[in-house]
């Protein structure tokens, strides 16, 4: 397959978090295998990841660990639950991005934009030659980071990010239908317009291609639309991709938004940008939760709680050497009320005194007539030197 001198691919890790954890402990390949809090399913805390053999289950990230657990002992299935271990996740992403960072493409180095630990967008570098079919390339780029790495990944191709990022969804494997659901492509759907295969590891949508597999499909199959703004759309009857795609822009801009509005109308259509950004990615802030396994009925607890989760804060930014512009605080009621708070300071400080009062200042602004759960703080730094 040959095409514009331009595409854009999309990697995407295979159930990185758990493939990471299985090739540290290989005892637990093929086991259900959940990742989330300290990895106790008696203590509160969330799913962050879960293994294909565990989500054949029902198990997905956000759900309660005590949840998870007792899915599978309804099921009479044991299964390993084990705790977040954010450093072995960073050294193994920064390995993949590394990888990726040392191919060549149409003659010269590629670009890499990272998008998080596991997932990247990947282009031909400037004055890049033929590039051939993009499908061998990305094919190539599986096996170097397989072999590499020893971790799965599927990887979408389009003309833009938009399409790749689609696309890596059909491409994924799947186990037992849950990555056809995840991806939307419809359990059973062996193949997409063209005969073109589905759960490959690799899967093409472009222009010529748009409206034929993402036409009747709903708004929310689009990434970057959510439940909410699908919600708002249908109201004005625009429920299909389709229908996004053929609206009125008057329409969206006087009911969505002057500027929102248009920007749904260009997904819709299928246009996105296709620059690749190899910027290093820089943090506009850090930080901290802690979830409480009782909850905090006592606010002298909870003051206490946000000042060291405060202080803790202040340490991640000072390590990189970087002050706070904007204080915020996230606390989380019982059962299940979650609100956050903000302020922005008067000027750029890392004085852990200073910001650790101006975060528990901040529960001054919410009502306290329930029990604390959750707390978090985080603080917006200033750019890296300025």
């Amino acid at each position: 397959m040959t095409g514009p001198a331009r595409w854009v691919l999309h990697v995407d890790l295979d159930q990185f978090i758990a493939a990471v954890e299985v090739l540290r402990r290989p005892e637990l390949a093929g086991k259900p295998v959940v990742v989330g809090g300290r990895g106790n399913p008696t203590e509160r805390g969330v799913v962050a990841t879960a293994s294909y053999e565990a989500r054949s289950h029902g198990v997905g990230s956000g759900m309660p660990l005590r949840t998870a657990a007792a899915k599978f002992r309804k099921a009479e299935v044991d299964a390993v639950f084990l705790p977040v271990d954010a450093a072995a996740y960073d050294e193994a992403s920064a390995t993949v991005m590394g990888v990726l960072r040392g191919l060549e493409w149409g003659g010269v180095p590629v670009l890499v934009e990272a998008l998080g630990w596991d997932e990247a967008f990947v282009g031909a570098g400037p004055d890049h030659g033929d590039l051939g079919d993009p499908s061998v390339f990305a094919t190539h780029v599986r096996e170097v980071l397989l072999e590499a790495t020893q971790l799965r990944s599927a990887v979408g191709i389009g003309d833009n990010k938009l399409q790749a990022k689609l696309a890596t969804g059909f491409a994924k494997q799947r186990v037992v239908g849950a990555l056809a659901r995840e991806a939307g492509a419809g359990i059973g759907e062996e193949s997409g317009p063209g005969g073109q295969e589905r759960g490959r590891g690799t899967y093409v949508i472009s222009d010529a291609t748009w409206y034929d597999e993402m036409g009747a499909r709903p708004t929310t199959a689009l990434w970057g639309i959510g439940k909410k703004t699908a919600d708002k759309l249908a109201v004005l009857g625009l429920e299909t991709v389709d229908d996004l795609a053929r609206s009125d822009p008057a329409l969206l801009a006087t009911h969505i938004g002057p500027t929102t509005g248009p920007w749904l109308r260009r997904l819709g259509r299928g246009v996105a940008s296709d620059e690749v950004d190899a910027t290093p990615y820089v943090a506009r802030g850090h930080g901290r939760e802690e979830t409480f396994q009782e909850d905090l009925a006592d606010w002298s607890e909870v003051e206490q709680a946000v000042d060291r989760i405060a202080r803790r804060v202040v340490a991640d930014i000072e390590a990189e050497g970087r002050s706070a512009v904007r204080v915020e605080l996230k606390i989380r009621f019982r059962p299940f009320f979650t609100f956050t708070r903000s302020h922005k300071l008067k000027q750029p400080t890392s004085d852990p005194d200073v910001l650790a009062a101006e975060a528990v200042a901040l529960l001054d602004r919410v009502e306290k007539d329930r029990a604390v759960r959750l707390l978090g703080v985080r603080l917006e730094m200033t750019p890296p030197d300025s």
